[in-house]
């Protein structure tokens, strides 16, 4: 569940560079297939936040 966190975590500064136009052309193509995770990044990082609050707690021994 971590690696899951982790990667919804680079997906989030993925989206949020390419959001802000920091990204070039990449960014330009990145934001034409996910324009709503551009426009609002922190939805991808509430998922990646959810993921690892989720694996902390099925790891409490």
């Amino acid at each position: 569940m971590y690696y899951i966190a982790g990667l919804l975590l680079g997906l989030s500064g993925l989206f949020y560079s390419a959001g802000h136009h920091e990204l070039g052309s990449f960014g330009a193509s990145v934001c034409r297939y996910g324009g709503l995770f551009c426009d609002s990044p922190a939805v991808v990082f509430t998922g990646a936040a959810l993921s690892a609050a989720w694996g902390m707690f099925v790891s409490i021994k």
